[in-house]
């Protein structure tokens, strides 16, 4: 069992940047798959980032390719992620996760999805307008 706490959300212009860290405590995270989901009311939690560092390994949904970027920093046992560019689209609660041994040929749809994840974090608010 891993703890994760985020933060860095806020409230912020179209066209400005956030960065969300996500602490965690309680294990290495360079052993998990780790994950940004995004919630909206009435929808579901839908994945942002994935990051793996045993695999060498990012992915990101569509919508943020080329705009944020998802990294683990092994020696502060954090997640982050860089939001430039933001939208509207992108406001949502953001959920860091965390999936122990991951399945490498699950990769990278399984874990875009929250049901591979069994530890969150508390959510951090991303507004954007």
């Amino acid at each position: 069992h891993v703890q994760l706490v985020e933060s860095g959300g806020g409230s912020v212009q179209v066209g400005g940047s956030l960065r969300l860290s996500c602490v965690a405590s309680g294990d290495t995270i360079s052993r998990y798959c780790m994950g940004w989901f995004r919630q909206v009311p009435d929808k579901e939690r839908e994945g942002v980032a994935n990051a793996y560092t045993s695999g060498g390994l990012t992915h990101y949904a569509d919508s943020v390719k080329g705009r944020f970027t998802v990294s683990i920093d092994n020696a502060k046992n954090t997640l982050d992620l860089e939001m430039n560019s933001l939208k509207p689209e992108d406001t949502g609660m953001h959920y860091c996760a965390a999936a122990r041994s991951p399945v490498a040929g699950r990769w990278p749809e399984t874990y875009m999805r929250p049901e591979a994840f069994a530890d969150w974090g508390q959510g951090t608010q991303v507004t954007v307008s």
